[in-house]
């Protein structure tokens, strides 16, 4: 046996070894048990939570914030709730303007206009710090949610230990091709798998942007913190979701994953924003995981089995995969142990996704393991290369009318309302339960804040 061909067999045995006892592990843990979201009093609406829904935006296609907006206002949660769009400096201002004025009247609902782009995280806190309802719901700009998410999440934010939850996301535009079919089974085995074990111990390392409830009181105490991010010297923008989970899990919080609390964002497309996307997500994973290391010692060693699992394993598959393929470029001999291998693990875990979720259609996920070998696996090499650029990769910049540059964002889609009812894209249903007059806050009035 070569030398090629003895490291690829050992890499790829070892990977093998510790995915079958990662997964096996995860699968056992992430299997649903019987306890239920404790109930609250519908009818003593006054002791409810109040809640302030945070909706950040930037170039958003005015269909697809209505029908996030649309979500939102159609929750059946019956106590207090309060939305806060902020428009992060976008160039479609004008746009955007009518979803805005569709809204002027309901008390529920304030449009914060940034003068200039600022980024997510810090639009994200000129909503927090002007709000003051006692749990926080941020909701990225593409997605719809279930009517029942805030009522959801509420439930599980009764235990005062739970500083942070998230629902379950899918892709809303799932249907549009090979690729956004592909991310929504990725989407599946994200939050069904990995967040539904790590929620057995309170530590979801990851509550997913799109839609994550947080706890005031713990947020005011890492806000701070949150809005100051650097690293190797610069500030840190992106992946602000996971940086955020880290530090509520430094401060001693649990962190939640709730099944039932269904949310439906846009996902990319076409191959090359997919890429760039997992880039900037790669980069932040790598950020924070180093951040939180130091966690591991006082969770469940399971969660250490998980921190190995999906940074080891992938290393493990990346040696094994070049080793082979070198095998097969230098020498006469067909690394036949670490194909069958490779493909003997890919089937068996599309089979028990497929099981687990009762569709043929996570068979076809196998698709998802060359798409890794080729594409992402040195995707991940190349952000681990890169840890310290803090480029968005979605964002460009074009002029104005004035001639003046402006940050714009590549193209967004639609996709279906969760909402039955809820009538086309950019249709807007009201709820009752009018407490107060809306307002517009105009950007000057948050620089102070966002500077």
């Amino acid at each position: 046996m070569t030398l090629l061909a003895t490291i690829s067999t050992v890499a790829v045995a070892s990977y093998a070894l510790l995915s079958s006892v990662h997964k096996s592990a995860q699968a056992i843990y992430a299997l649903r048990t019987d306890a239920s979201l404790p109930p609250y009093d519908p009818v003593n609406t006054g002791a409810l939570p109040s809640v302030d829904v945070i909706v950040p935006c930037f170039n958003e296609d005015p269909r697809t914030l209505a029908a996030c907006l649309n979500s939102i206002a159609g929750q059946d949660y019956p106590g207090r709730l309060q939305v806060y769009v902020v428009d992060d400096g976008s160039a479609n201002v004008g746009a955007v303007a009518p979803v805005h004025a569709s809204y002027a009247h309901d008390p529920r609902v304030r449009v914060i206009l940034l003068q200039s782009n600022v980024g997510k995280r810090k639009a994200q806190i000129a909503a927090i710090r002007r709000s003051f309802g006692d749990l926080v719901l941020n909701v990225d700009s593409d997605t719809e949610i279930a009517s029942d998410v805030v009522s959801k999440l509420v439930r599980k934010m009764q235990d005062p230990a739970v500083g942070a939850a998230m629902g379950q996301l899918t892709a809303s535009n799932r249907s549009d091709s090979w690729l956004t079919g592909l991310i929504d089974m990725e989407y599946w085995l994200a939050c069904n798998e990995e967040r539904a074990a790590q929620t057995r111990f309170g530590a979801v390392m990851c509550c997913c942007g799109p839609c994550a409830m947080y706890r005031r009181s713990a947020l005011m105490l890492l806000l701070d913190q949150y809005e100051t991010q650097f690293f190797r010297g610069k500030p840190s923008d992106f992946g602000e979701d996971r940086h955020l989970t880290i530090l509520m899990l430094k401060a001693g919080f649990r962190t939640e994953y709730v099944p039932d609390a269904i949310a439906a964002t846009v996902v990319p497309d076409k191959l090359l924003p997919y890429l760039r996307q997992q880039l900037r997500w790669a980069r932040s994973t790598y950020r924070d995981t180093l951040l939180g290391l130091h966690l591991l010692p006082g969770l469940d060693r399971y969660l250490t089995l998980d921190v190995l699992g999906q940074n080891l394993g992938p290393l493990l598959l990346a040696i094994s995969s070049i080793a082979a393929i070198a095998q097969l470029a230098l020498t006469d001999s067909v690394p036949w142990w670490t194909g069958l291998t490779i493909v003997a693990m890919t089937m068996v875990r599309c089979s028990v996704a497929a099981l687990r979720a009762g569709e043929l259609r996570f068979l076809g996920f196998a698709l998802h393991t060359p798409i890794n070998i080729f594409l992402l696996l040195p995707m991940k090499a190349y952000a681990l290369c890169t840890l310290s650029n803090s480029d968005w990769l979605s964002r460009k910049v074009a002029k104005s009318d004035d001639g003046n540059p402006k940050a714009t964002i590549e193209d967004a889609t639609t996709g279906p309302s969760l909402n039955s009812g809820s009538g086309t894209p950019g249709s807007i249903r009201r709820a009752g339960r009018l407490h107060a007059s809306s307002r517009l806050i105009a950007s000057d009035d948050v620089a102070a804040e966002t500077d």
